[in-house]
């Protein structure tokens, strides 16, 4: 008998992706002020880091410029700057809260290239721990959470606000 594994938060996603609905979660979220329900993290002045609503492993983090471009060449000096230290923070809050083994980091360029929302660039940060491939992904195509967003947006969040007080800036 097979088994199930439920997951009705992800209906959401495919209703509106297959209803042309989904808009721009890069612009549309960091205009609005709630971020706990939005999943932000850290706000940048030109670039700002969230955890990703549909990850590969908690912590899954995502970086985006504000700006809605899918292209390197239109990004500015200063956003280019502030994407690498973005991930350079977001690499030591998720080693603080979780102690990765190791990480993957990249970005999809194209639908072809696996983006989701191939409209914005964005990097994703995903923490990889010794031995989490087994067969549940690799067979069953499907993933194992141990972790609420909620519960990871708190621990990630104390993170951040830990790095904030240490560099002079305010949480």
């Amino acid at each position: 008998m097979a088994e199930r594994l439920w997951a009705p938060w992800r209906y959401t996603y495919i209703k509106a992706a297959r209803a042309g609905e989904a808009e721009c979660i890069f612009v549309d979220l960091p205009a609005q002020t709630d971020d706990r329900k939005n999943l932000i993290l850290h706000r940048g002045e030109g670039a700002f880091v969230m955890l990703n609503a549909y990850p590969y492993t908690n912590g899954h983090l995502m970086v985006a410029p504000y700006r809605h471009t899918t292209d390197f060449d239109e990004l500015s000096d200063g956003e280019h700057l502030e994407i690498q230290r973005l991930l350079a923070a977001a690499i030591g809050w998720l080693k603080g809260a979780y102690r990765p083994d190791g990480f993957n980091i990249g970005v999809n360029l194209g639908r072809v290239a696996g983006a989701g929302i191939e409209d914005h660039l964005h990097w994703h940060i995903v923490p990889r721990w010794s031995g989490d491939t087994n067969f549940m992904p690799v067979i069953g195509e499907v993933r194992v959470l141990p972790q609420s967003l909620e519960e990871s947006y708190d621990l990630l969040r104390r993170e951040v606000e830990r790095w904030l007080e240490s560099s002079g800036q305010q949480p």
